[in-house]
């Protein structure tokens, strides 16, 4: 077994014994231990009651995180004529119908997101193998296939982020960077949990919200009340 680092045990000494913490503590520990040179993302993960293999208890929706992600996102689009210059002006990186599938087919998939107009789908529909891995598939339960480009691609860039539970039954996302500040970080944990709790499916039954976790991307994870987290104290 590899030894520990003086960082590493130093981090796990501070969460030692410290679990099931407030949303405020939980983000001064992880702020405290993002000591990388680079700015860390803050992730959350949620630990729900449900088995996605049954399609009635299948998570998935969009959540605009109040204080944003501090991430760059690059949006794709599929879209012709005058939708395809809408989502230009509204600052889409890459806009286009075949020669973008051509791209992606080439394995040029220079994006964090990909929208498209309904009458692409179609086109879109060849990419289901490459882009639904990834998780980039335009689907219309979270927005991302709709006429109403404009929106779609600033929701995108203003801080939207897309969460869908996988078969362990958790859903994560990055919900910040070490850098923001603890209030917002603590915003931005009430406004994705409470994304997550509304999209309770119906086939959820007893404890929905099991567990809810905090980390940086080099730091030691801590688990939050969730009772905090909902912000129903």
């Amino acid at each position: 077994m590899a030894k520990l680092t003086k960082r590493q045990k130093a981090q796990a000494a501070s969460v030692e014994g410290k679990e099931n913490i407030s949303v405020e503590d939980a983000v001064a520990l992880i702020k405290s231990n993002a000591t990388a040179k680079f700015d860390e993302t803050v992730e959350i993960a949620l630990n729900l009651g449900i088995d996605p293999r049954h399609a009635d208890q299948m998570v998935r929706g969009t959540v605009n995180l109040p204080a944003g992600t501090g991430k760059t996102v690059r949006v794709a689009v599929f879209a012709r004529g005058a939708k395809a210059e809408e989502a230009q002006s509204a600052g889409a990186d890459i806009v286009g119908a075949e020669d973008l599938m051509e791209q992606i087919q080439n394995g040029q998939i220079n994006f964090d997101r990909c929208i498209a107009t309904p009458d692409m789908m179609p086109i879109v529909g060849r990419l289901g193998k490459i882009l639904g891995p990834r998780n980039l598939m335009p689907n219309p339960k979270v927005g991302t296939v709709t006429m109403d480009v404009k929106e779609a691609v600033e929701a995108a860039k203003g801080g939207q982020v897309q969460f869908r539970a996988e078969k362990a039954g958790v859903v994560h996302a990055g919900i910040g960077k070490a850098s923001f500040s603890d209030e917002d970080l603590a915003r931005n944990v009430r406004a994705f949990v409470d994304a997550v709790s509304k999209a309770r499916p119906t086939g959820a039954k007893g404890t929905y919200m099991k567990q809810v976790a905090l980390s940086s991307t080099m730091g030691r994870g801590v688990t939050v009340n969730v009772v905090s987290a909902t912000g129903n104290e």
